[in-house]
């Protein structure tokens, strides 16, 4: 698959001479799939808030975590959990406020998302992870890896800057923040322009799960945008946690420009473009990710 080094242009992904990257390929559900959470406590406390989670996959398997978007919630997962628990042990979550994790409106604080997110492999037992993160995820997920970076064996970042905020980046942030401060994020901005009439039933899906976040206010997403939570070029000097960043092509929140900009400043990123899909890669080609995502993990955290 042509992807790009950290300072150079990405090629747009070819889906149409391989099968493995078939973007419209939904993976059958397997008929050993089962959740593994411990149905006594599915929840963990951290910080003002009760943590949702659920495990699918063996407990010997390497883990796999996901962290979802501010459009969506643990169940937008379900086209990867079916593909990566056939080889990984799969975490996902709710953020604090989102889905069924529970906090105030004042302790919403996108800050203490890499501290809600450590306690949930520390509640598992699991010491090291592949980390997999999705537009406002990614403020979890590249925070968290570069405080502990001897946990995090591979990073995937899609349509999402990580707090890594260029010109560009600024722009399109408040752009988003004003759209989205009365509704939220939507599938008016989520999807590619046309995925709604390509795929009518997907887009009504996703809009009914992101309306399960019945508690959350939209207008609390502007603290995304707190000076405090911005990875400077500082931060990064010493990372080196292997990183591949997604975009759709059609993405109208983070457009391709816009994150390879930001693919230029993660020393080492790989930036690969799929093709068809808007903002939300995972859900609209989920045939075209999860196969960008396999190649990448059977480099750096085979199972």
């Amino acid at each position: 698959m042509p992807q790009t080094g950290p300072s150079g242009t990405p090629d747009k992904v070819d889906s149409e001479h391989d099968i493995r990257t078939n973007p419209f390929r939904h993976d059958p559900v397997p008929s050993s799939l089962a959740a593994c959470s411990n149905e006594t406590m599915p929840y963990v406390d951290n910080a003002g808030a009760r943590i949702y989670f659920e495990s699918y996959g063996g407990p010997d398997r390497p883990a796999l975590v996901l962290a979802h978007g501010a459009g969506g919630n643990s169940l937008v997962w379900w086209q990867q959990i079916a593909h990566f628990s056939t080889r990984y042990r799969v975490l996902v979550f709710d953020h604090r406020l989102f889905g069924r994790s529970t906090c105030s409106s004042d302790d919403f604080q996108p800050s203490l998302f890499p501290s809600d997110f450590s306690a949930l492999p520390d509640s598992a037992g699991i010491e090291r992870v592949a980390l997999l993160a999705q537009s406002m995820g990614g403020w979890t997920a590249l925070p968290f890896s570069i405080e502990h970076p001897e946990r995090v064996a591979a990073l995937v970042l899609a349509g999402t800057p990580a707090g890594v905020f260029t010109p560009a980046v600024a722009e399109n942030a408040a752009r988003i923040l004003a759209l989205s401060a009365q509704s939220g994020i939507g599938a008016d901005v989520a999807l590619a322009p046309d995925f709604p009439e390509r795929e009518p039933a997907m887009a009504l899906l996703y809009g009914q799960i992101g309306g399960l976040n019945e508690a959350f206010e939209p207008a609390l997403l502007a603290r995304l945008a707190g000076e405090e939570l911005r990875v400077t070029p500082e931060r990064l000097e010493a990372f080196a946690t292997p990183t591949l960043m997604l975009v759709g092509e059609q993405d109208q929140m983070f457009p391709p420009s816009v994150l390879r900009e930001v693919a230029a400043g993660i020393p080492g990123a790989r930036l690969q473009e799929l093709p068809l899909a808007g903002h939300s890669t995972y859900f609209e080609t989920p045939g075209a990710f999860n196969a960008a995502v396999d190649a990448f993990l059977d480099e750096h955290w085979p199972a």
